[in-house]
């Protein structure tokens, strides 16, 4: 198949890329700017998914359109929102398909996106999955729990703080749980649902096999460095609620209220996909030592 992918240039879609090249598939990667060195079978197109004109174009020819693209943190002055990029880019990237003949199209969401979430992350993600659900298309819906993997953001962010510092602070009791999935896991999810007609018009949660509260997984991440004791400090999070609006406007901050929301709210799911899509889903302490070490 020859697949139109808009959000590939991020760490999940190189995961993506290299399985679908994997399976046979040619790419046409939707780029900002062509750079050199990019995989055989991959065909740069320049254009800007919340600008429809820009792209719509290079989505003629195309058997399946893939739409990763998505924030976890709005930077407003410099044009990134949810609004603009959940919501704006997925109804063009709809947009797109629908003017080019393009029937099937699958999409990357979140775990804990739904109608009445209390984050901005999530209600944009929900709204944008309302927008592929409303399309007529042939779509699948995927909504991952935190990917990790050897350039994920999550894990090791966490594990630059255990490095550097003497401890790390904790918000709340850190007893909130966590299911991270591999981006490895991910990708082959998003490449089977193009073989398995079954998929069409179904939304699937994305889990790893483990359930983990936020203090062990600083502790395996210390173990996995080398640390006997990772010191944590926890954070209130009545005060967090009070000082984090004040902040979170600047770029150094290294949190916001949305991310609290989420993160305290817990991240798990008991979805059949391994079931689906046939294969067991990588435990997460082997993946992680391949990278941190």
């Amino acid at each position: 198949m020859k697949i139109f992918l808009a959000g590939g240039t991020g760490f999940v879609g190189g995961h993506l890329r290299r399985e679908l090249l994997a399976r046979g598939h040619t790419l046409r990667l939707l780029v900002h700017r062509r750079r050199d060195g990019t995989e055989q079978g991959v065909e740069q197109v320049e254009g800007d998914v919340t600008r429809l004109d820009s792209f719509a174009p290079a989505v003629a020819g195309c058997d399946a359109t893939v739409n990763l693209v998505g924030i976890i943190r709005e930077f407003p002055g410099r044009g990134m929102t949810f609004e603009k990029l959940h919501v704006e880019a997925t109804r063009n990237v709809v947009a797109a398909a629908k003017a080019a003949g393009v029937r099937r199209h699958l999409q990357m969401s979140a775990l804990g996106t739904r109608s009445n979430a209390t984050s901005r992350y999530h209600l944009t993600k929900w709204r944008a999955e309302e927008e592929v659900r409303g399309s007529g298309l042939d779509w699948t819906v995927f909504r991952p729990s935190i990917v990790f993997g050897p350039k994920d953001d999550f894990i090791n962010k966490l594990a630059g703080y255990i490095r550097g510092y003497p401890a790390v602070p904790v918000i709340g009791d850190g007893k909130y749980r966590l299911q991270p999935v591999s981006a490895d896991d991910v990708a082959r999810c998003f490449a089977l649902a193009l073989e398995i007609p079954g998929t069409v018009g179904q939304t699937y949660e994305l889990c790893g096999p483990e359930r983990i509260a936020y203090n062990d997984l600083l502790d395996t991440i210390g173990r996995v460095l080398g640390k006997k004791h990772v010191a944590k400090i926890p954070n209130p999070l009545g005060i967090m609620k009070l000082v984090v609006p004040l902040l979170q406007g600047f770029s150094f901050f290294p949190i916001t209220m949305d991310q609290i929301l989420m993160l305290v709210e817990e991240n798990i799911c008991a979805s059949p996909w391994p079931a689906v899509f046939g294969f067991e889903p990588e435990r997460l302490e082997p993946v992680i030592r391949k990278y941190l070490r």
